[in-house]
C-alpha cells in the first residue's frame, strides 16, 4: 500500500500538491482491499475507487489547488474517505 500512496504522492508533486494519509485512512483502505486469495489486487482497486477517483474529481472541481497539503482521513460515517 506504501508503493502505492507514493505514487499518488509523486503525481501530486508535479502539480506541486502534497498528499497526507493519515493511519485511520491506511486502515480503512486496507480493510476494503484485503482479500488474501487474490494477492495486491484488490487493494489496488481500493485505492483506486476510494482514493484515486474521489480526489481527482475533487481536484478538477476546483477543491484543491497547486501548493495544496492535502490530508486523507476516515469519514464521520467510517463509510468512506474525506479530503482536507
Amino acid at each position: 500500500m506504501d508503493l502505492q500512496l507514493e505514487e499518488a504522492g509523486r503525481r501530486l508533486e508535479e502539480r506541486k500538491m502534497t498528499l497526507e494519509v493519515d493511519r485511520k485512512a491506511r486502515g480503512f483502505l486496507a480493510k476494503e482491499g484485503y482479500e488474501p486469495q487474490y494477492g495486491a489486487r484488490p487493494l489496488r482497486r481500493a485505492i483506486q475507487k476510494r482514493l484515486l477517483d474521489p480526489l481527482a474529481l475533487a481536484i478538477l472541481d476546483g477543491h484543491f489547488h497547486e501548493g495544496a497539503a492535502i490530508r486523507v482521513s476516515v469519514n464521520k460515517d467510517k463509510t468512506g474517505l474525506e479530503f482536507r
